[in-house]
């Protein structure tokens, strides 16, 4: 056998792979992996082997991430990041500096400020007025499904005590009527439609600046979990089919093309030739998105009984099913006969038992295509779905950074749900116990990117740092191999990448080494570990 050009030895190597979790060295040659083993794989050092000492460290698959919005999250970087604090006063000290800093921007955008900082999680306008009166502001919040407006955004997008409220959004008020500042889902779209338009330089700059942070979080891989536009976003597509083309895009990337929920089936031929257009290079889009609800905190999940309100008793409201119900079995099973994936937001249970359904009648229309449909957050899920996954092979696409205790669960989601359904969140040790394939994600920039805190809180339960003794639920803690495989393994699988996320002889040499092995110190100090270098196709991408 050839002399390999890069051999890792000295162990522990976790492998992801069912037959060898665990091994010493590990022989790459050109893009791919040649050998795993032990002392054997040395005799594969030649004279210009690069050979890197693993003493002391871990060699993992390339983490992936099933669930993120890599060009968004990278142009934002660049606008008003409130992302590194919860404190009004350090809101306006941001915003203002930004604004001062920036004279020439028509807008202010950006976004990254917590519910959990305002009284029920509502800012308003005249926080942001006494801060930029004169130019009109709007600020996301960190899930993304809300947005932060200022009097003068409000004003330029005639938005008035007499505006109703869209069918998949809502306004919040002041007592008279008068808007708040605060839009929740598709209402953020009445001010967004307003933004001066990004350019192709702008996403491609933010997509190599996503990629660059994304590589020194070990990440190889991901799905880009939004291809098209919304509440004002540009469509990302460009810039990923540019750096295919032109070789710049390092990672493998995975696209899931946006379902624009107001319109129907006649957009799938649609869908079809984009993907035939979009895919090239490691860039591939062949997954197609579908929001079919909204999030806990504004109570626009959809779930199977309503929410309650501030005394523990039913409201009228048990949140929004973006896609009739009825409708949606029939796109999915029309995508699914296309070899479309199906790549569902789900957060609350109804809206979970819905994606569920829809799944179901491909199922039974088309049979077993092996199309890989996932459903992302699952926030709330029914017991009485749990095996259902297994059963229909849908994949469970976890955020595990959000199953912990902190302000905005504790404060704006718990007291709404109730014990019972509040007990039902983020399931992934019962989801695991029923047979289902789990893969792993971090909505990036509604959550910290970096998949070794993920895997941390999945363990744990317990956000990293946290002086909170509590755990969330223990009963749904994960094991860490399993944690470790679900950001690896899992994901690759969710991805169609099926020679990457695990270490095995044939497989792509994506390849990550932490500074300290994991799987021997306490669970407590997982995201403590650090990335040393990250590999693609055996070509180092980051190295501190």
């Amino acid at each position: 056998m050839a002399k390999a050009d890069l051999v890792f030895t000295q162990g522990p190597v976790f492998t992801a792979d069912p037959a060898r979790t665990r091994a010493s060295s590990l022989a790459v040659v050109g893009d791919r992996i040649v050998a795993v083993g032990h002392d054997e794989v040395r005799e594969l050092i030649g004279p210009s082997t690069e050979v890197v000492d693993l003493t002391g460290k871990l060699l993992v698959p390339g983490f992936q991430d099933a669930h993120v919005h890599a060009v968004f999250a990278g142009v934002e970087l660049a606008e008003c990041d409130l992302t590194e604090t919860v404190g009004v006063d350090d809101y306006v000290n941001l915003i203002r500096a930004y604004a001062d800093a920036h004279p020439d921007r028509a807008w202010i955008t950006g976004g990254g400020w917590s519910m959990e900082s305002f009284e029920g999680g509502l800012p308003t306008r005249q926080l942001l007025d006494a801060v930029v009166p004169d130019r009109p502001v709007l600020l996301s919040n960190r899930d993304h499904h809300g947005a932060w407006a200022n009097t003068r955004a409000l004003e330029l997008a005639g938005i008035t005590a007499d505006t109703p409220d869209p069918a998949d959004g809502r306004i919040e008020r002041e007592a008279d009527g008068t808007p708040s500042g605060m839009l929740q889902e598709g209402a953020t779209a009445l001010v967004s439609r307003l933004l001066p338009a990004s350019t192709p330089k702008d996403r491609i700059a933010g997509l190599l600046r996503a990629q660059r942070l994304l590589h020194s979080l070990g990440i190889t891989a991901w799905q880009d979990a939004m291809l098209g536009s919304l509440n004002g976003q540009p469509d990302p597509s460009d810039a990923y089919v540019a750096a295919a083309l032109d070789g710049s895009l390092t990672a493998r990337v995975t696209g899931a093309l946006w379902w624009d929920r107001a319109r129907g089936a006649e957009q799938i031929p649609e869908l079809v030739a984009r993907r035939e257009k979009l895919t090239t290079g490691r860039f591939r889009a062949t997954s197609v998105k579908i929001m079919q609800d909204g999030v806990a905190e504004n109570f626009t999940a959809a779930m199977t009984t309503p929410y309650l309100d501030g005394c523990g008793c039913a409201t009228g409201n048990s949140g929004l099913s973006f896609v009739d119900p009825e409708a949606l079995r029939g796109y999915v099973t029309e995508l699914d006969a296309l070899d479309f994936q199906v790549h569902f937001h789900a957060l609350g249970d109804r809206a979970v038992r819905e994606a569920l359904n829809a799944i179901e009648a491909a199922v039974t229309a088309n049979g077993r295509r092996g199309n890989r449909h996932h459903l992302a957050h699952l926030q709330v899920v029914h017991p009485d779905d749990l095996a259902r996954f297994a059963q229909l092979g849908a994949i469970a696409n976890i955020q595990p950074l959000w199953a912990a205790h902190e302000p905005q669960m504790d404060e704006l989601t718990i007291p709404f749900l109730g014990p019972e359904r509040a007990a039902w969140q983020y399931p992934f040790g019962d989801l695991l116990r029923a047979g289902a394939t789990l893969a792993a994600g971090s909505d990036w920039p509604v959550s910290s990117p970096d998949p070794i805190a993920g895997i941390h809180v999945a363990v744990n339960r317990r956000e990293p740092e946290s002086t909170d003794p509590r755990v969330f639920y223990p009963e749904q803690r994960l094991d860490l191999v399993t944690a470790l495989t679900a950001y690896t393994a899992g994901t690759a699988h969710v991805n169609g990448l099926d020679n990457t996320g695990s270490l095995q002889a044939g497989n792509l040499a994506d390849l990550v080494v932490l500074d300290r092995d994991i799987l021997t110190a306490p669970p407590e100090e997982i995201a403590e570990a650090k990335v040393e270098q990250t590999y693609v196709g055996g070509r180092l991408v980051h190295s501190v």
